[in-house]
């Protein structure tokens, strides 16, 4: 608020200051023999780019409103006939009434009859004449509009009267100067100003995009206008408690998956003495529920880890686990590319990944990678040849401890935490995870902001 109303502040100033420096130009004066010379048919008088006009009429001009008497020997109509050296009946001299000059200086309302300002004011019928500059000297007439008109020999009217202002004329011109320099002026001061307010917008923004693939992320800082700051300080409060929850739940989760770990262990021990028929059967479910417990407790491990970021080499990371991958036995190929380099935790990627290339040879028999740049994000494609799956579970596959029809049916199908990991380890990053369906098999897309 206070920005804006210093905004305000500097730009009345410069008008003011504007209008100060850039008065309109005085009025044109011109004298009696000027209006003489142009009705006789002489050269028309010209005063800052605005000249006398010279037309004929059939009838000679008459006021909206006769003119109140002058005083003996200042009437100017009477001034200009002696001049012209003819009857007072065939010359007509009256002002005609104009408003304050606008920009483009055309006529306006006014009053009918404007006298001598230093005659008092004078009503006539209904009318009150009101005094403006308009006076007479010394062969001179200073008026807002006049019209003259003298009859010619051949009962026509010879009218003379200034013609429109031009446009634009030196005081438009000294205006739009004026205006240009304030705009100069006011133009870095308005940026500035607008980039205290919007920089903290964008940056609350920033920090809400954050947050929904980072709760651990940096606070937003408390900077610029009060009431900004008064919303990134309930936006840290919030993230504040997002991440209280989450560290709260995960916290349970892994001390019940931990303290699971003692009566299994009891379990084993009790099943050495049981008969070789019930034995084998509890001891797989047995084995299949530490294999849970401990999925489980490196998930939480790599969920809670705030291990520093640097800039590594994606290609790099992807061929560490093609060439691990060979060693096993493993149909794992990386297609030809550039390098692309991403600000991510290596380690994290490396399990991203890994996670994704097990999934796609333990169901589709191969996997196929691929590194390419979409835009300002690092895109890894990871396809193989397997089932499929149904769109239904394109997205439900992402839940922890999910697995699908397909995954059931084979031996050590897993506890459905891998793709859970892999999704969670690319938001922690900024990216994000998708699976598509395709007739060859399924591809897993992986991107990752540069």
């Amino acid at each position: 608020m206070g920005l804006l109303i210093l905004t305000l502040i500097i730009a009345q100033a410069l008008t003011f200051v504007m209008l100060v420096m850039t008065p309109p130009p005085p009025r044109s004066i011109y004298r009696l023999e000027e209006i003489a010379r142009a009705l006789k048919g002489g050269d028309l008088a010209t005063r800052a780019g605005q000249g006398l006009v010279r037309s004929s009429a059939s009838r000679p001009p008459r006021a909206r409103m006769p003119p109140p008497p002058w005083p003996p020997g200042e009437d100017p109509s009477l001034r200009l006939a002696g001049l012209l050296g003819v009857d007072p009946a065939d010359v007509v001299l009256f002002v005609r009434p104009q408003a304050p000059r606008s920009l483009r200086g055309g006529p306006g309302m006014g009053p009918e009859w404007l006298p001598d300002p230093g005659r008092p004011p004078q009503h006539h019928g209904r009318h009150r004449v009101v005094q403006i500059h308009v006076m007479t000297f010394d062969g001179g007439l200073a008026a807002n509009n006049f019209v003259a008109a003298l009859r010619r020999a051949d009962g026509l009217w010879t009218v003379v009267q200034p013609g429109p202002d031009p446009f634009p004329n030196e005081w438009h011109k000294r205006l739009l100067l004026w205006l240009a320099g304030c705009v100069l002026l006011t133009v870095p001061l308005s940026y500035f100003f607008a980039r205290r307010i919007t920089a903290p917008i964008s940056a609350f923004a920033r920090a809400a995009e954050a947050l929904g693939r980072d709760p651990t992320g940096a606070i937003l800082p408390l900077s610029g206008p009060a009431e900004i700051g008064t919303a990134a300080r309930a936006f840290n409060d919030m993230q504040a408690r997002l991440k209280r929850y989450i560290e709260d739940r995960t916290g349970m989760v892994g001390a019940i998956s931990h303290d699971m770990r003692t009566p299994l262990s009891r379990i084993r021990f009790k099943l050495e003495a049981a008969p070789p028929s019930v034995k084998s059967a509890v001891l797989a479910d047995v084995e299949q529920m530490e294999q849970m417990i401990t999925s489980v407790l490196a998930f939480i491990r790599d969920a809670s880890a705030g291990r520093p970021r640097e800039r590594v080499d994606l290609r790099s990371i992807l061929e560490c686990l093609v060439d691990d991958a060979a060693q096993m036995g493993r149909n794992v190929s990386l297609e030809d590319g550039e390098a692309v380099t991403v600000t991510a935790d290596s380690l994290g990627l490396a399990r991203l990944f890994g996670n994704l290339v097990d999934n796609a040879v333990k169901y589709g028999g191969e996997a196929r990678l691929k590194v390419s740049i979409e835009a300002d994000e690092a895109l890894v494609e990871i396809a193989d040849r397997g089932p499929g799956l149904a769109d239904s579970d394109l997205e439900r596959v992402f839940t922890p401890f999910y697995r699908a029809d397909s995954a059931r049916t084979l031996d050590g199908g897993g506890v459905g935490l891998g793709l859970a990991v892999a999704r969670s380890i690319a938001r922690a990053h900024g990216g994000d995870v998708v699976l598509a369906a395709s007739p060859e098999g399924l591809t897993a897309r992986v991107r990752l902001p540069l």
